[in-house]
């Protein structure tokens, strides 16, 4: 493993993962310039987080309990928005489910895929998007430099996969979407076998940017997918 040299170069956080995955992530990332560190123990692992500050974590969903998720809550209820990433084998609903309302913003299936892995620390580490621009639709606004977004002068926080959800359907206004589309321009990847994952994603992100009172501006299209306009 790499040491704790966290500056100039990227760390992620490894939290009693596999060690095999460990250490076939922990080259890729290493041969992509990233530093890896690997915690052996979730249990005092909220302490070591705060001191290292990483640029992801990685956590295993198979921990003992729900320890895996009950680190993500504890990142989360301190104002930390750094991505988190569930390791899973597999991906009831369930479990992405559950991956979501602990605060982590995807999930990584077993067995390990070089590409699948990268594509994923690209996704969230290495944002693309150009200074000081912002997307509005309506009352709603996104700004691609900080990421957040905003209604009705309200600011509404978003996880990475949220923001990056929201992002294309504000880039698409008024066009429909198919469920593929989203899958390929949002993850990046596809899925193997049926998912739920973008029905998930949209119900947080509907109850986020559309309080009560507010005009719903995701509309389904049964059996294509989702349209961002106003009702």
């Amino acid at each position: 493993m790499a040491s704790a040299t966290l500056d100039p170069t990227p760390c992620v956080l490894f939290v009693k993962t596999d060690e095999t995955f460990t250490q076939r992530a922990s080259l890729d990332l290493q041969e992509a310039g990233y530093t890896t560190i690997a915690l052996p123990e979730v249990q005092k692992s909220l302490p070591r987080f705060i001191e290292l500050q990483p640029a992801m974590v990685v956590v295993d969903q198979t921990l003992a309990g729900e320890s895996g998720f009950n680190l993500c809550r504890q990142i989360r209820k301190i104002g930390n928005r750094v991505p988190v990433l569930i390791l899973m084998a597999n991906e009831s609903v369930e479990d992405r489910a559950a991956c979501l309302e602990a605060g982590a913003d995807d999930y990584l299936l077993k067995p390990y895929r070089t590409e699948t892995f990268l594509q994923l620390v690209r996704l969230y580490l290495q944002p693309n998007d150009p200074p000081s621009e912002q997307l509005r639709f309506g009352e709603l606004a996104l700004d691609l430099t900080t990421r957040s977004a905003f209604r009705n002068g309200r600011s509404i926080d978003l996880t990475m996969k949220e923001f990056e959800l929201l992002k294309y359907l504000m880039s698409h206004p008024r066009e429909v979407l198919a469920r593929e589309q989203i899958l390929e321009n949002v993850w990046g990847y596809d899925f193997m076998g049926e998912s739920n994952v973008i029905e998930v994603y949209i119900r947080y992100l509907r109850l986020k940017i559309e309080e009560e009172g507010e005009k719903r501006l995701i509309q389904t299209v049964r059996g294509v997918g989702y349209v961002l306009r106003e009702s």
